[in-house]
């Protein structure tokens, strides 16, 4: 089908510059050939007709029996851009602009624009500029269009002359096949990726459609991939995945499904523990409306899910922007958000993602300065907790074309995008290559857990909390696989994390993680936590209370786990403890002791304080009593110092 918008934009703008009144008989053309005319007056009924090929043909006639046929050449550039043969199309509209620029300055906006969409950014900068200084009188929206190429085009000429690094490589044959291949999501050990496949089905009403793979890593190879299956998987399409950082839950995006709120609706599926999946659901709203929800990435932190909502606007313009929603303790969405004006602009945005840190989007836009088509792009949250100027991800990753689809590992080295380029298995494959650092999200750190009975070694189905230490506040709570007992959450670098696990029944476990300094994949934490039900003489090391060096005054990042220890007495009423405190071997001994029973009246004092009748309490300090590791190290002198809690 034609496109309107340029038959519009050129033809009937520029006729009504040029033929005369409407009564005339004989409109004022640039030649005087009849012969010319009549071919150019063919072309444009096969024009209006919608007969692209007739009208190219009419066009070519009129232009033999006259070259210099201006309105024939801008006429025959806008058939050819219709047809996709943009450089065809540059040719015809710089010859009628050659042969006279101020005829119709509309045609040097026209050709700027294919230009800046074939890359030939100095042409484009040069024509928009002079039609810039010929442009008295035409639409502002044009205006404005023209002054946001040329910024593009200063910044695509600047990109090329200083390209980023940029080595794609092949996924291979584990995940590639002839069909098309995209829309990666990857669990935060970089171990499971789950993509989109576009499949040949002969249920489908077009021979083909889109289902679900997945892929494990072993020994750096992708295994052969695995079609995800039903119920994930069905005879309609299935897109867009993304998957949680501990391969639990899945959001996707599915299109016109029977109790669907609008075209495409974001679904929710949660992995069991035999590995299959559960029924899809649709959250309904406020997350999927009538209007257009796709492309979900859902963060790190368990409870916050960013996506694309596509809207028509007065003009039937499809309007794209990236929204973001919370789960709520209510177990309700909150309402979707836009995000700022510097992230959403007046085009497209889509492929979102946000990045385990949980502070770094990437996402692709075609409204923002860039090389044409989508660019991809990145911002980071600021102080304020806001997201910050988008920054171009540069030349070659983009291109003059369309760039989406990016995802980023948990270390920040690695990203992954998908692409038809020349080499491999056939339709869009997926590439990875190492990103430059100074696009790299903050490193993430992960702790991989197995939650299990102290005494049977069973796996135990255990609630865990990562806490940040400093603000007290829970980074991501969430319940144990009850089949394993396993658990896998990110530990974004910049802070420590306190990791509390509890279960009826048993005596809580407490644990502290220090990431406040830069650390990696390599550096991921993996445990296995021993859970003890509660008797005489068991007890507790709390990990989390925190003393300046030869002081006993609480520290405040000592309160989340005092909290959660005074929840854990009001939870068993029973149950009396003794308090102890520690130290190390160094310095005077009756001053270490003094020190250990110091610090524990202080947590004494604390408890008493929140509520905890005084009978139920003791506390003693062993000063340097005892060790549990040896004070030769100063590892083992850091493990001494320590504070318990023990059932009398």
């Amino acid at each position: 089908m034609l496109n309107r918008f340029i038959y519009s934009c050129v033809f009937f703008t520029c006729f009504l510059f040029l033929v005369n009144d409407a009564n005339a008989q004989d409109p004022k053309y640039s030649t005087t050939s009849k012969g010319a005319i009549r071919e150019f007056e063919e072309g444009i009924k096969y024009y209006d007709s919608k007969n692209a090929e007739k009208a190219l043909a009419a066009f070519e006639k009129a232009i033999s029996k006259d070259s210099s046929f201006i309105e024939a050449h801008m006429l025959k550039g806008d058939v050819l851009a219709e047809m996709q043969k943009f450089p065809e199309a540059v040719e015809s509209y710089r010859r009628a602009v050659r042969i006279n620029p101020v005829f119709f300055p509309k045609n040097l906006y026209q050709l700027g624009k294919l230009e800046f969409k074939i890359a030939q950014y100095a042409d484009a900068k040069s024509h928009l500029l002079q039609f810039l200084s010929l442009s008295k009188g035409a639409p502002e929206e044009m205006i404005e269009k023209s002054k946001s190429i040329v910024r593009s085009c200063d910044f695509s000429i600047n990109a090329m002359r200083n390209p980023v690094p940029f080595d794609p490589i092949n996924l291979g044959a584990g995940i590639n096949t002839e069909a098309g291949e995209y829309y990666p999501s990857f669990t935060v050990d970089q171990n499971e990726v789950i993509f989109t496949r576009d499949v040949k089905d002969s249920r489908a009403y077009v021979g083909h459609q889109e289902d679900f793979y997945i892929s494990r890593l072993k020994d750096t190879v992708w295994q052969m991939a695995r079609n995800a299956g039903a119920p994930l998987n069905s005879a309609n399409n299935e897109g867009a995945p993304s998957i949680s950082s501990d391969g639990r839950l899945l959001f996707y995006t599915a299109c016109d499904r029977e109790g669907g709120q609008g075209s495409c609706d974001i679904y929710l599926s949660q992995r069991m523990n035999d590995g299959s999946w559960t029924r899809p659901l649709n959250p309904g709203p406020p997350i999927n409306t009538g209007a257009w929800e796709t492309q979900p990435s859902f963060s790190s932190d368990g409870k916050t899910i960013y996506f694309i909502r596509g809207v028509y606007d007065r003009n039937r313009k499809m309007v794209q922007d990236i929204y973001m929603s919370t789960f709520q303790e209510d177990m309700t969405w909150k309402e979707p958000v836009p995000l700022n004006s510097l992230i959403n602009s007046s085009g497209k945005e889509e492929s979102v993602f946000i990045h385990p840190d949980n502070q770094t989007l990437y996402f692709s836009s075609d409204g923002l300065v860039g090389m044409g088509g989508l660019d991809i792009y990145v911002s980071r949250k600021t102080a304020d907790g806001d997201w910050g100027e988008p920054v171009n991800l540069g030349y070659p990753i983009n291109t003059a074309a369309d760039e989406n689809s990016l995802v980023v590992s948990a270390d920040g080295m690695t990203a992954y995008f998908a692409s038809d380029r020349a080499g491999g298995f056939g339709d869009l494959d997926l590439y990875k290559f190492n990103l430059y650092p100074a696009v790299r999200p903050s490193l993430v750190s992960y702790l991989k857990a197995r939650v299990i009975d102290a005494v049977t070694g069973m796996p135990l189905a255990a609630k865990f909390e990562i806490i940040d230490v400093v603000s007290g506040k829970v980074v991501l709570s969430n319940t144990t696989d009850k089949k394993r007992g396993e658990f896998l959450a990110c530990l974004p670098s910049g802070k420590n994390y306190m990791l509390n696990v509890n279960k009826e029944g048993y005596l809580f476990y407490s644990d502290y993680f220090e990431c406040k300094n830069a650390t990696d994949k390599q550096h991921a934490f993996e445990q296995i936590i021993k859970l003890q039900i509660p008797k005489a003489g068991e007890g507790v090391v709390l990990k989390n209370i925190f003393f300046e060096t030869n002081r006993f005054e609480l520290q405040q990042e000592s309160n989340a786990e005092l909290n959660k220890l005074v929840a854990f007495l009001k939870a068993n009423p029973n149950l009396k403890i003794e308090i102890s405190g520690h130290t190390d071997s160094k310095g005077d001994v009756k001053a270490n002791q003094l020190l250990s029973e110091n610090r524990a009246k202080s947590v004494y004092d604390f408890i008493v304080k929140a509520g905890i009748p005084a009978a139920r309490l003791t506390y003693k300090g062993y000063g340097d009593q005892k060790p549990v590791a040896s004070n030769d190290t100063e590892a083992g002198r850091a493990l001494n110092r320590r504070t318990e809690f023990t059932i009398l």
